[in-house]
């Protein structure tokens, strides 16, 4: 403990005052930045694996082609969260890593559709993800930063919201492209289609200029006299960033602990999700073809049905996660996110047994719902819980409580596969609707005992 005799400058420093409130439309343009992030990873997840494809990869190395996301996240996130929350500069503490990592992204999502082989795309997603990573966890420092506690369920919806519209637009700009009169079948010299390349170009424009709009019209604040002192007295560099990490830790608070549990649930089951939805709707749809051995037509025809599904869910988070705003305020973040999950759970539950594309659309309110709740209402439990002072850090660290579960659904996966769920993609789906339950229990144990998010 320090004691009086030593006592530091931030001990006798003026208290820090609350952050100034902001109008809906203020906190809307704030995050922003948000919109390019997410439609960054909705084109990842519509098109790397065509990509890969196309440039001659085979299904059993796709897993490990996809390893950059976690991985990345994993070792970059909480680095930054803690560089973050130290770094002093004349746009703020958030804004450089803002600007750094989206000029990555906007680089490498303009130069993805030009990879001439399979290396090329692969190094590119690695640096497409760490200028996300780089951007995204001091993002919502930044907005936690920003807001007073009473607002800041609106700015984590609200990044809900700009990530649901983001990844429908993202998932739907092929077909939008073929909608303007431009051909589907229409392809590069290596064999990407023209809509595709064109798709990435309006995201590389899109990670730019959302972002330096944002850090314009509602810049940092600056910095109190308290925080100045503080990160006076912090030692700087990744050395002290990573003690910093292992500090945070060990004195991390109770009910994060516990949200642990719940986010090893929800981010595993959607993993699942991602990975097995064409598999499950074309072994619906098409029994006799068995799933990816269908023929090319029909197994084409469920694959684009899977992406419509996503572009309905993406469409009702984005509706779910601003309608969700007044009913967070009212009754708190953890029993609306809990229902949340349930309404996701029951719809993955139900998608095997349905056996028409129409009726296949239904459940994607529910999926949307839960994923509104996992872009919105998670964050809004830790802002409740975790010292200000270390937000960036803490940010970072919570994000491995998501790339985590991907890691482990990924080594796991192939093992039980075949013996626990018979090879048959509609089991995985319905693994992930019992996991989203699990999740919800364990969302209704965090904070037990105290005010964490209601």
């Amino acid at each position: 403990m320090t004691s009086a005799t030593h006592a530091s400058a931030a001990d006798f420093a003026a208290p820090r005052p609350a952050p100034p409130r902001l109008s809906l439309p203020r906190i809307v343009e704030m995050n922003l930045g948000f919109f390019g992030l997410q439609f960054s990873f909705g084109l990842q997840q519509a098109n790397m694996t065509p990509i890969y494809t196309f440039l001659g990869a085979d299904e059993a190395t796709m897993p490990l082609l996809w390893l950059a996301g976690p991985m990345t996240g994993l070792l970059i996130q909480p680095l930054v969260g803690a560089l973050s929350d130290r770094t002093r500069s004349k746009l703020g503490r958030r804004t450089p890593y803002f600007l750094i990592g989206a000029v990555i992204c906007s680089l490498c999502l303009f130069l993805m559709p030009y990879s001439s082989t399979l290396w090329m795309a692969a190094s590119l997603l690695w640096l497409l993800d760490a200028g996300n990573n780089i951007t995204m966890e001091p993002y919502r420092a930044y907005v936690a930063d920003r807001l007073e506690p009473g607002q800041r369920p609106a700015g984590f919806l609200v990044q809900s919201a700009f990530t649901g519209l983001a990844q429908c637009l993202s998932y739907a700009a092929p077909s939008l492209l073929v909608g303007f009169g431009i051909s589907q079948n229409l392809v590069d010299m290596n064999g990407i289609p023209v809509i595709v390349r064109i798709a990435f170009v309006i995201g590389a424009i899109l990670s730019i200029s959302t972002i330096v709009w944002s850090v314009v019209r509602v810049p940092e604040l600056k910095l109190s006299d308290a925080d100045l002192a503080d990160m006076a007295a912090k030692p700087m560099g990744a050395g002290a960033a990573l003690a910093e990490i292992r500090d945070a830790f060990i004195a991390m608070p109770r009910p994060m602990r516990q949200l642990a549990w719940a986010m090893l649930c929800q981010w595993y089951a959607m993993f699942v999700y991602w990975q097995f939805i064409a598999l499950s709707v074309s072994r619906t749809l098409f029994p006799a073809g068995e799933g990816a051995k269908a023929s090319s037509a029909d197994f084409i025809s469920a694959s684009l049905t899977a992406q419509q599904m996503g572009v309905a869910y993406n469409a009702v988070s984005f509706v779910a996660a601003l309608a969700l705003i007044p009913i967070v305020r009212r009754f708190g973040a953890r029993p609306v996110h809990a229902l949340c999950l349930i309404a996701s759970g029951l719809a993955m539950l139900s998608l095997p047994m349905l056996d028409s594309r129409i009726a296949m659309f239904v459940p994607m309110i529910g999926i949307g719902l839960g994923w509104a709740g996992m872009m919105g209402n998670t964050y809004v439990m830790l802002a409740d819980c975790i010292p200000p002072e270390r937000t960036g850090v803490y940010m970072g660290i919570f994000n491995m409580f998501i790339v985590i579960p991907m890691l482990i659904e990924t080594m796991t996966m192939p093992l039980i596969y075949g013996p626990l769920l018979g090879s048959d993609p509609r089991n995985a789906i319905l693994l992930a609707g019992m996991l989203m339950l699990c999740g919800a229990l364990a969302t209704l144990m965090v904070g037990r005992g105290q005010r964490i998010g209601a």
